[in-house]
Protein backbone atom coordinates (compact mmCIF):
# COMPACT_ATOMS: atom_id res chain seq x y z
CA UNK A 1 0.00 0.00 0.00
CA UNK A 2 1.45 3.64 -0.94
CA UNK A 3 2.60 5.54 2.03
CA UNK A 4 0.08 8.01 0.92
CA UNK A 5 -2.63 5.61 1.79
CA UNK A 6 -1.81 4.58 5.24
CA UNK A 7 -3.24 7.46 7.26
CA UNK A 8 -6.62 7.33 5.95
CA UNK A 9 -6.66 3.64 5.90
CA UNK A 10 -5.90 3.06 9.49
CA UNK A 11 -8.05 5.91 9.76
CA UNK A 12 -11.50 4.00 8.56
CA UNK A 13 -10.07 0.34 9.98
CA UNK A 14 -9.27 1.69 13.51
CA UNK A 15 -11.93 3.90 14.06
CA UNK A 16 -14.85 5.54 12.29
CA UNK A 17 -13.03 7.60 9.90
CA UNK A 18 -11.07 10.70 9.98
CA UNK A 19 -12.17 13.94 11.93
CA UNK A 20 -10.66 17.39 10.36
CA UNK A 21 -6.94 17.08 10.98
CA UNK A 22 -6.72 13.65 12.03
CA UNK A 23 -4.57 12.57 8.28
CA UNK A 24 -2.24 15.17 9.24
CA UNK A 25 -1.91 14.52 13.03
CA UNK A 26 -1.61 10.69 12.03
CA UNK A 27 1.07 11.70 9.16
CA UNK A 28 3.00 13.27 11.94
CA UNK A 29 2.83 10.79 14.30
CA UNK A 30 3.62 7.85 12.65
CA UNK A 31 1.50 4.69 11.69
CA UNK A 32 2.99 2.61 13.85
CA UNK A 33 2.83 5.09 17.20
CA UNK A 34 -0.99 5.70 16.34
CA UNK A 35 -1.15 1.79 16.49
CA UNK A 36 0.66 1.37 19.69
CA UNK A 37 -1.60 4.13 21.23
CA UNK A 38 -5.11 2.91 19.96
CA UNK A 39 -3.87 -0.59 21.20
CA UNK A 40 -3.44 0.76 24.83
CA UNK A 41 -6.12 3.48 24.68
CA UNK A 42 -5.76 3.88 28.90
CA UNK A 43 -2.69 6.11 27.84
CA UNK A 44 -4.97 8.64 25.58
CA UNK A 45 -6.63 11.17 27.97
CA UNK A 46 -10.07 11.58 27.17
CA UNK A 47 -11.82 15.06 26.61
CA UNK A 48 -12.96 16.97 29.13
CA UNK A 49 -16.26 17.80 27.35
CA UNK A 50 -17.13 14.02 26.97
CA UNK A 51 -16.21 13.41 30.29
CA UNK A 52 -18.42 16.24 31.50
CA UNK A 53 -21.57 14.81 28.92
CA UNK A 54 -20.90 11.28 29.94
CA UNK A 55 -21.49 12.17 33.67
CA UNK A 56 -24.68 14.12 32.67
CA UNK A 57 -26.40 10.68 31.64
CA UNK A 58 -27.53 9.61 35.33
CA UNK A 59 -28.74 6.20 33.97
CA UNK A 60 -25.48 5.48 33.14
CA UNK A 61 -23.55 4.04 36.20
CA UNK A 62 -26.91 2.12 37.66
CA UNK A 63 -26.87 -1.89 38.42
CA UNK A 64 -29.30 -3.97 36.58
CA UNK A 65 -31.08 -4.19 39.72
CA UNK A 66 -31.00 -0.57 40.43
CA UNK A 67 -32.09 -0.03 36.83
CA UNK A 68 -34.82 -2.69 37.70
CA UNK A 69 -35.84 -0.46 40.73
CA UNK A 70 -36.19 2.61 39.47
CA UNK A 71 -36.89 2.53 35.94
CA UNK A 72 -38.45 -0.90 35.47
CA UNK A 73 -42.54 -2.06 36.05
CA UNK A 74 -44.23 -0.88 39.00
CA UNK A 75 -45.51 -3.48 41.39
CA UNK A 76 -49.00 -4.42 40.12
CA UNK A 77 -48.44 -2.46 37.27
CA UNK A 78 -51.13 -5.30 35.44
CA UNK A 79 -53.88 -3.06 37.39
CA UNK A 80 -52.38 0.12 36.40
CA UNK A 81 -54.54 2.45 35.04
CA UNK A 82 -53.73 3.35 30.85
CA UNK A 83 -52.35 6.93 32.12
CA UNK A 84 -49.89 5.27 34.88
CA UNK A 85 -48.86 2.85 32.27
CA UNK A 86 -48.33 4.82 29.72
CA UNK A 87 -46.11 7.41 32.30
CA UNK A 88 -44.01 4.01 33.34
CA UNK A 89 -43.25 3.12 29.38
CA UNK A 90 -42.34 7.06 29.49
CA UNK A 91 -39.89 6.67 32.24
CA UNK A 92 -38.58 3.56 31.25
CA UNK A 93 -37.14 5.11 27.87
CA UNK A 94 -35.26 7.35 29.13
CA UNK A 95 -32.43 4.48 29.87
CA UNK A 96 -32.30 2.81 26.14
CA UNK A 97 -32.23 7.14 25.42
CA UNK A 98 -28.94 7.48 27.48
CA UNK A 99 -27.10 4.12 26.32
CA UNK A 100 -28.29 4.78 22.78
CA UNK A 101 -26.33 8.73 23.38
CA UNK A 102 -23.61 7.50 25.22
CA UNK A 103 -22.70 5.12 22.55
CA UNK A 104 -22.58 7.97 19.63
CA UNK A 105 -21.01 9.98 21.84
CA UNK A 106 -18.15 7.72 22.34
CA UNK A 107 -17.90 6.34 18.77
CA UNK A 108 -18.31 11.05 17.59
CA UNK A 109 -16.15 12.42 20.31
CA UNK A 110 -13.59 9.63 22.02
CA UNK A 111 -9.75 9.38 20.67
CA UNK A 112 -10.00 5.92 21.77
CA UNK A 113 -11.19 5.04 18.20
CA UNK A 114 -10.07 1.35 18.28
CA UNK A 115 -11.71 0.97 21.95
CA UNK A 116 -14.97 2.36 20.05
CA UNK A 117 -15.01 0.17 17.39
CA UNK A 118 -14.57 -2.58 19.44
CA UNK A 119 -17.29 -2.09 21.38
CA UNK A 120 -19.18 -2.03 17.81
CA UNK A 121 -17.62 -5.25 17.04
CA UNK A 122 -17.88 -7.57 20.83
CA UNK A 123 -21.70 -6.17 21.01
CA UNK A 124 -22.84 -7.76 17.79
CA UNK A 125 -20.58 -10.42 18.39
CA UNK A 126 -22.50 -11.12 21.63
CA UNK A 127 -26.03 -9.35 20.49
CA UNK A 128 -28.60 -8.30 22.89
CA UNK A 129 -31.82 -7.19 21.45
CA UNK A 130 -33.60 -4.19 23.91
CA UNK A 131 -36.90 -4.76 22.25
CA UNK A 132 -37.05 -8.01 24.66
CA UNK A 133 -39.03 -7.29 28.09
CA UNK A 134 -36.13 -6.22 30.49
CA UNK A 135 -33.45 -5.65 27.74
CA UNK A 136 -34.33 -2.37 27.50
CA UNK A 137 -33.70 -1.40 31.01
CA UNK A 138 -30.21 -3.66 30.52
CA UNK A 139 -28.60 -3.18 27.28
CA UNK A 140 -26.94 -0.30 28.43
CA UNK A 141 -25.47 -2.31 31.35
CA UNK A 142 -24.43 -4.81 29.71
CA UNK A 143 -22.43 -2.93 27.05
CA UNK A 144 -20.89 -1.28 30.15
CA UNK A 145 -20.55 -3.70 32.72
CA UNK A 146 -19.86 -6.90 30.28
CA UNK A 147 -18.01 -5.72 27.27
CA UNK A 148 -17.05 -2.08 27.32
CA UNK A 149 -14.05 -3.47 30.08
CA UNK A 150 -13.36 -6.10 28.08
CA UNK A 151 -12.60 -5.65 24.48
CA UNK A 152 -9.25 -5.88 24.26
CA UNK A 153 -8.60 -8.04 27.11
CA UNK A 154 -8.67 -11.86 26.91
CA UNK A 155 -11.80 -13.57 25.01
CA UNK A 156 -12.51 -15.99 28.26
CA UNK A 157 -13.15 -12.35 30.08
CA UNK A 158 -15.83 -11.43 27.66
CA UNK A 159 -17.23 -14.89 27.38
CA UNK A 160 -17.76 -15.04 31.42
CA UNK A 161 -19.00 -11.46 32.09
CA UNK A 162 -21.59 -11.74 28.87
CA UNK A 163 -22.52 -15.18 30.30
CA UNK A 164 -23.41 -13.88 34.02
CA UNK A 165 -25.13 -10.68 32.97
CA UNK A 166 -28.80 -10.54 33.40
CA UNK A 167 -29.30 -8.84 29.73
CA UNK A 168 -27.88 -11.79 28.07
CA UNK A 169 -29.75 -14.24 30.55
CA UNK A 170 -33.04 -13.15 29.90
CA UNK A 171 -32.45 -12.53 26.09
CA UNK A 172 -31.63 -15.87 25.47
CA UNK A 173 -33.64 -17.34 28.35
CA UNK A 174 -31.41 -18.82 30.24
CA UNK A 175 -32.62 -17.51 33.49
CA UNK A 176 -35.40 -20.07 32.84
CA UNK A 177 -33.19 -23.15 32.27
CA UNK A 178 -34.12 -25.53 34.40
CA UNK A 179 -33.50 -29.05 35.67
CA UNK A 180 -36.49 -31.18 35.34
CA UNK A 181 -37.90 -32.35 38.36
CA UNK A 182 -35.67 -30.35 40.37
CA UNK A 183 -36.89 -29.20 44.22
CA UNK A 184 -36.48 -25.63 42.31
CA UNK A 185 -38.68 -26.47 39.31
CA UNK A 186 -42.29 -24.78 38.92
CA UNK A 187 -44.82 -22.64 37.12
CA UNK A 188 -42.49 -20.95 33.73
CA UNK A 189 -39.29 -22.62 36.12
CA UNK A 190 -40.61 -26.39 34.70
CA UNK A 191 -37.51 -27.59 32.06
CA UNK A 192 -34.64 -27.27 30.18
CA UNK A 193 -33.82 -24.68 27.98
CA UNK A 194 -31.48 -24.68 25.20
CA UNK A 195 -31.21 -21.48 23.48
CA UNK A 196 -28.00 -19.97 25.36
CA UNK A 197 -26.44 -23.07 25.21
CA UNK A 198 -26.73 -23.46 21.27
CA UNK A 199 -25.99 -19.78 20.73
CA UNK A 200 -23.01 -19.70 22.73
CA UNK A 201 -21.81 -22.42 20.80
CA UNK A 202 -22.95 -21.57 17.05
CA UNK A 203 -22.62 -18.03 17.49
CA UNK A 204 -20.29 -16.89 20.49
CA UNK A 205 -17.38 -19.59 20.01
CA UNK A 206 -17.09 -22.74 18.12
CA UNK A 207 -19.42 -21.50 14.86
CA UNK A 208 -22.04 -22.76 13.09
CA UNK A 209 -19.93 -25.53 11.86
CA UNK A 210 -17.92 -25.85 14.86
CA UNK A 211 -18.27 -29.73 15.18
CA UNK A 212 -20.59 -30.18 17.84
CA UNK A 213 -23.78 -32.09 18.30
CA UNK A 214 -27.22 -31.54 19.65
CA UNK A 215 -26.16 -34.30 22.60
CA UNK A 216 -23.80 -31.08 23.05
CA UNK A 217 -26.54 -28.72 23.42
CA UNK A 218 -28.19 -30.82 25.73
CA UNK A 219 -25.18 -31.14 28.00
CA UNK A 220 -24.59 -27.64 28.03
CA UNK A 221 -27.73 -26.79 28.35
CA UNK A 222 -28.03 -28.68 31.96
CA UNK A 223 -24.60 -27.39 32.90
CA UNK A 224 -26.08 -24.18 32.82
CA UNK A 225 -29.52 -24.52 34.88
CA UNK A 226 -29.66 -23.01 37.32
CA UNK A 227 -27.65 -19.52 35.73
CA UNK A 228 -30.77 -16.76 36.38
CA UNK A 229 -31.71 -13.39 38.02
CA UNK A 230 -32.38 -12.04 41.22
CA UNK A 231 -33.69 -8.93 41.03
CA UNK A 232 -35.29 -8.86 44.70
CA UNK A 233 -32.95 -5.74 45.99
CA UNK A 234 -35.67 -3.96 43.57
CA UNK A 235 -38.59 -5.68 45.97
CA UNK A 236 -39.73 -8.67 43.15
CA UNK A 237 -37.71 -11.45 42.22
CA UNK A 238 -37.63 -15.16 41.60
CA UNK A 239 -34.95 -16.74 43.88
CA UNK A 240 -34.15 -17.06 47.89
CA UNK A 241 -30.69 -16.09 48.36
CA UNK A 242 -30.63 -18.90 51.04
CA UNK A 243 -30.61 -21.44 47.84
CA UNK A 244 -27.64 -20.37 45.69
CA UNK A 245 -25.13 -17.75 45.12
CA UNK A 246 -25.18 -14.40 43.67
CA UNK A 247 -22.95 -11.39 42.29
CA UNK A 248 -23.58 -7.94 44.38
CA UNK A 249 -25.93 -5.44 41.81
CA UNK A 250 -25.60 -7.41 39.06
CA UNK A 251 -28.52 -9.57 39.40
CA UNK A 252 -27.14 -12.88 38.10
CA UNK A 253 -28.00 -15.75 40.80
CA UNK A 254 -26.94 -19.60 40.59
CA UNK A 255 -30.29 -21.31 41.97
CA UNK A 256 -28.83 -24.75 43.16
CA UNK A 257 -32.84 -25.30 43.50
CA UNK A 258 -32.81 -25.53 39.79
CA UNK A 259 -29.33 -27.07 39.08
CA UNK A 260 -28.82 -30.86 37.35
CA UNK A 261 -26.08 -32.14 39.31
CA UNK A 262 -25.64 -35.40 37.81
CA UNK A 263 -22.61 -35.95 35.48
CA UNK A 264 -22.30 -35.10 31.89
CA UNK A 265 -20.42 -35.05 28.98
CA UNK A 266 -19.45 -32.16 26.98
CA UNK A 267 -17.95 -32.48 23.85
CA UNK A 268 -15.84 -35.51 24.62
CA UNK A 269 -15.08 -34.06 28.13
CA UNK A 270 -16.79 -35.45 31.49
CA UNK A 271 -17.83 -32.90 33.62
CA UNK A 272 -18.57 -33.66 37.18
CA UNK A 273 -22.39 -32.22 38.78
CA UNK A 274 -20.56 -29.92 41.15
CA UNK A 275 -22.48 -26.78 40.55
CA UNK A 276 -22.10 -23.30 39.23
CA UNK A 277 -18.33 -24.45 38.46
CA UNK A 278 -19.62 -26.54 35.65
CA UNK A 279 -20.31 -23.64 33.77
CA UNK A 280 -16.68 -22.05 34.02
CA UNK A 281 -14.90 -25.42 33.21
CA UNK A 282 -17.07 -25.47 29.96
CA UNK A 283 -16.43 -21.67 29.08
CA UNK A 284 -13.02 -22.79 29.84
CA UNK A 285 -13.55 -25.15 27.40
CA UNK A 286 -14.95 -23.38 24.68
CA UNK A 287 -12.41 -20.59 25.32
CA UNK A 288 -9.63 -22.47 24.36
CA UNK A 289 -10.82 -24.22 21.62
CA UNK A 290 -8.83 -24.04 18.36
CA UNK A 291 -12.36 -23.95 16.96
CA UNK A 292 -13.18 -21.15 18.52
CA UNK A 293 -9.62 -19.28 17.77
CA UNK A 294 -10.49 -19.83 13.96
CA UNK A 295 -14.54 -18.68 14.41
CA UNK A 296 -13.40 -15.19 16.15
CA UNK A 297 -10.18 -14.68 14.11
CA UNK A 298 -12.28 -15.11 10.77
CA UNK A 299 -14.93 -12.43 12.23
CA UNK A 300 -11.92 -10.11 13.04
CA UNK A 301 -10.40 -10.92 9.28
CA UNK A 302 -14.02 -9.97 7.96
CA UNK A 303 -14.02 -7.12 9.88
CA UNK A 304 -11.18 -5.27 9.55
CA UNK A 305 -9.69 -6.23 5.94
CA UNK A 306 -12.48 -7.87 3.84
CA UNK A 307 -15.86 -9.25 3.21
CA UNK A 308 -13.86 -12.52 2.09
CA UNK A 309 -11.08 -12.53 4.08
CA UNK A 310 -7.67 -14.61 2.74
CA UNK A 311 -7.39 -17.84 4.33
CA UNK A 312 -3.52 -17.27 5.18
CA UNK A 313 -5.00 -14.09 7.51
CA UNK A 314 -7.55 -16.71 9.29
CA UNK A 315 -5.20 -19.19 10.18
CA UNK A 316 -2.17 -16.48 11.38
CA UNK A 317 -4.76 -14.99 13.54
CA UNK A 318 -6.01 -18.05 15.24
CA UNK A 319 -2.60 -19.23 15.58
CA UNK A 320 -1.68 -16.00 18.15
CA UNK A 321 -5.30 -16.65 19.87
CA UNK A 322 -4.27 -19.88 21.03
CA UNK A 323 -0.94 -18.86 21.42
CA UNK A 324 -1.87 -15.90 23.80
CA UNK A 325 -4.95 -17.85 25.23
CA UNK A 326 -7.35 -15.12 23.84
CA UNK A 327 -5.31 -11.97 24.57
CA UNK A 328 -7.41 -9.44 21.84
CA UNK A 329 -4.40 -7.01 22.17
CA UNK A 330 -2.32 -9.89 21.25
CA UNK A 331 -4.37 -10.96 17.95
CA UNK A 332 -5.00 -7.23 16.71
CA UNK A 333 -1.81 -6.49 16.78
CA UNK A 334 -0.76 -9.21 14.63
CA UNK A 335 -4.02 -8.65 12.17
CA UNK A 336 -2.72 -4.92 11.81
CA UNK A 337 1.13 -5.97 11.36
CA UNK A 338 -0.22 -8.34 8.78
CA UNK A 339 0.54 -8.15 4.89
CA UNK A 340 -3.43 -8.43 3.85
CA UNK A 341 -4.16 -5.64 6.13
CA UNK A 342 -1.72 -3.49 3.90
CA UNK A 343 -2.41 -4.90 0.92
CA UNK A 344 -3.40 -2.54 -1.84
CA UNK A 345 -6.26 -4.38 -3.06
CA UNK A 346 -7.86 -4.23 0.49
CA UNK A 347 -7.97 -0.47 0.87
CA UNK A 348 -11.57 0.71 1.09
CA UNK A 349 -12.48 -2.36 -0.28
CA UNK A 350 -15.29 -2.53 3.00
CA UNK A 351 -18.66 -0.75 2.32
CA UNK A 352 -19.91 0.77 5.58
CA UNK A 353 -22.18 -0.43 7.98
CA UNK A 354 -25.49 2.19 8.36
CA UNK A 355 -24.09 3.32 11.85
CA UNK A 356 -20.36 3.27 10.37
CA UNK A 357 -21.36 5.88 7.57
CA UNK A 358 -23.73 8.03 10.00
CA UNK A 359 -21.10 8.10 12.03
CA UNK A 360 -18.02 9.09 10.01
CA UNK A 361 -20.13 11.35 8.01
CA UNK A 362 -20.41 13.52 11.49
CA UNK A 363 -16.66 12.96 12.10
CA UNK A 364 -16.26 14.05 8.82
CA UNK A 365 -17.50 17.11 9.11
CA UNK A 366 -16.28 18.33 12.62
CA UNK A 367 -19.91 19.14 13.95
CA UNK A 368 -20.85 18.99 17.59
CA UNK A 369 -23.44 17.17 17.96
CA UNK A 370 -25.63 17.90 21.30
CA UNK A 371 -29.21 16.46 20.01
CA UNK A 372 -28.96 12.91 18.85
CA UNK A 373 -32.58 12.29 18.30
CA UNK A 374 -31.99 12.49 14.26
CA UNK A 375 -29.22 10.32 13.94
CA UNK A 376 -31.54 7.75 15.90
CA UNK A 377 -34.16 8.16 13.63
CA UNK A 378 -31.88 7.62 10.65
CA UNK A 379 -29.89 4.43 11.84
CA UNK A 380 -33.51 3.34 12.66
CA UNK A 381 -34.73 4.23 8.61
CA UNK A 382 -31.33 2.66 7.25
CA UNK A 383 -32.48 -1.04 9.22
CA UNK A 384 -29.45 -0.21 11.88
CA UNK A 385 -31.38 1.03 15.30
CA UNK A 386 -28.70 0.50 18.16
CA UNK A 387 -29.38 -1.99 20.24
CA UNK A 388 -32.36 -3.15 18.29
CA UNK A 389 -31.03 -6.36 16.22
CA UNK A 390 -33.90 -8.91 16.41
CA UNK A 391 -31.52 -12.01 15.82
CA UNK A 392 -28.76 -12.85 18.26
CA UNK A 393 -25.98 -12.69 15.59
CA UNK A 394 -26.21 -9.48 15.37
CA UNK A 395 -25.99 -6.47 12.50
CA UNK A 396 -23.90 -8.04 9.12
CA UNK A 397 -21.19 -6.39 8.38
CA UNK A 398 -20.15 -7.08 4.50
CA UNK A 399 -21.02 -5.34 1.65
CA UNK A 400 -24.46 -7.11 0.47
CA UNK A 401 -26.13 -6.25 3.86
CA UNK A 402 -26.49 -2.90 3.31
CA UNK A 403 -25.60 -1.64 -0.51
CA UNK A 404 -29.10 -0.92 -2.05
CA UNK A 405 -31.03 1.26 -3.48
CA UNK A 406 -33.76 2.31 -0.89
CA UNK A 407 -30.40 2.33 1.56
CA UNK A 408 -28.40 4.45 -0.85
CA UNK A 409 -31.38 6.87 -1.35
CA UNK A 410 -31.84 7.51 2.53
CA UNK A 411 -27.94 7.59 2.77
CA UNK A 412 -28.06 10.63 -0.10
CA UNK A 413 -30.84 12.35 1.76
CA UNK A 414 -28.93 12.17 5.08
CA UNK A 415 -25.54 13.36 3.46
CA UNK A 416 -27.73 16.76 2.03
CA UNK A 417 -29.15 17.06 5.08
CA UNK A 418 -26.07 16.90 7.06
CA UNK A 419 -24.28 19.28 4.46
CA UNK A 420 -26.62 22.04 3.98
CA UNK A 421 -26.92 22.52 7.77
CA UNK A 422 -30.49 21.50 8.27
CA UNK A 423 -30.30 18.29 11.04
CA UNK A 424 -31.20 19.97 14.20
CA UNK A 425 -27.92 18.63 15.32
CA UNK A 426 -27.40 21.35 17.94
CA UNK A 427 -31.50 21.86 18.70
CA UNK A 428 -33.54 19.65 21.02
CA UNK A 429 -37.30 19.38 20.16
CA UNK A 430 -39.71 18.93 21.87
CA UNK A 431 -40.72 14.98 21.84
CA UNK A 432 -44.05 15.24 19.99
CA UNK A 433 -41.48 17.23 17.13
CA UNK A 434 -38.87 15.05 17.38
CA UNK A 435 -40.81 12.28 16.63
CA UNK A 436 -42.46 14.07 13.91
CA UNK A 437 -39.47 15.98 12.57
CA UNK A 438 -36.55 14.73 14.10
CA UNK A 439 -36.04 12.11 11.33
CA UNK A 440 -34.53 12.18 7.46
CA UNK A 441 -37.53 11.08 5.49
CA UNK A 442 -37.12 10.46 2.10
CA UNK A 443 -38.99 13.19 -0.05
CA UNK A 444 -38.10 15.55 -3.24
CA UNK A 445 -39.42 18.37 -0.78
CA UNK A 446 -35.85 20.42 0.91
CA UNK A 447 -36.19 19.72 4.57
CA UNK A 448 -37.10 22.63 6.86
CA UNK A 449 -34.56 24.39 8.34
CA UNK A 450 -34.76 23.00 11.61
CA UNK A 451 -31.14 24.24 13.01
CA UNK A 452 -28.50 26.73 12.50
CA UNK A 453 -25.48 24.04 12.61
CA UNK A 454 -23.17 25.98 10.20
CA UNK A 455 -22.43 23.78 6.70
CA UNK A 456 -19.38 21.99 6.56
CA UNK A 457 -17.10 23.71 4.12
CA UNK A 458 -16.42 21.48 0.66
CA UNK A 459 -12.88 21.72 0.70
CA UNK A 460 -12.35 20.97 4.52
CA UNK A 461 -14.26 17.75 3.96
CA UNK A 462 -11.72 17.03 0.45
CA UNK A 463 -8.96 17.54 3.07
CA UNK A 464 -10.53 15.50 5.95
CA UNK A 465 -11.24 12.27 3.17
CA UNK A 466 -7.59 12.17 2.53
CA UNK A 467 -8.41 13.96 -1.27
CA UNK A 468 -8.24 10.60 -2.39
CA UNK A 469 -10.85 10.79 -4.85
CA UNK A 470 -11.41 9.36 -8.32
CA UNK A 471 -11.78 11.93 -10.95
CA UNK A 472 -15.33 10.66 -11.60
CA UNK A 473 -16.04 12.24 -8.12
CA UNK A 474 -13.82 15.34 -8.41
CA UNK A 475 -15.54 15.87 -12.06
CA UNK A 476 -19.04 15.61 -10.32
CA UNK A 477 -18.11 17.81 -7.28
CA UNK A 478 -15.74 20.99 -9.56
CA UNK A 479 -19.01 20.80 -11.66
CA UNK A 480 -21.70 21.16 -8.98
CA UNK A 481 -23.29 24.48 -7.27
CA UNK A 482 -20.79 25.17 -4.48
CA UNK A 483 -23.99 24.36 -2.29
CA UNK A 484 -23.95 20.71 -3.03
CA UNK A 485 -20.49 19.76 -2.87
CA UNK A 486 -19.97 18.73 0.21
CA UNK A 487 -22.94 16.75 0.09
CA UNK A 488 -21.82 14.78 -2.72
CA UNK A 489 -18.22 14.43 -1.43
CA UNK A 490 -20.22 12.57 1.78
CA UNK A 491 -22.48 10.85 -0.36
CA UNK A 492 -19.77 9.53 -2.77
CA UNK A 493 -18.74 6.17 -3.61
CA UNK A 494 -15.48 6.75 -1.98
CA UNK A 495 -16.92 7.70 1.47
CA UNK A 496 -19.43 5.02 1.54
CA UNK A 497 -16.22 2.46 1.92
CA UNK A 498 -13.97 2.18 4.44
Amino acid sequence: MPTDLKPLHVLNRLGFGPRPGDIQRVTSLGIERYLREQLFPDQIPLPESLHVELHALDTLPLSPILLFRDYGPPAGSRKLNPDAAKAARTRSRIVIEQATQARLLRALESPRQLQEVMVDFWFNHFNVFAGKGLDRLWVGAYEEEAIRPYVLGHFRQLLGATAKHPAMLFYLDNWLNTAPGSSGAHGKFAGLNENYARELMELHTLGVDGGYTQQDVIALARIFTGWGLCIQGGGRGQCRRDSGTGTQGNAFFFDARRHDFDTKIFLGHTIEGTGITEGEKALDLLARSPTTARHVSAELAQYFVADHPPESLIRSLAERFLEADGDMRAVLDALFHSSEFWDQQNYASKFKTSYQYIVSAIRATGIRVSNFRPLVGTLQQLGMPLYGCLTPDGYKNTQDAWLNPDAMTRRLTFATALASGRLPLSEQLPTDQTEKRGLIEVTHEPPPVLSHVEPPYPFALTDALGKHLSSQTVAAVDAAPVALRAALLLGSPEFMKR
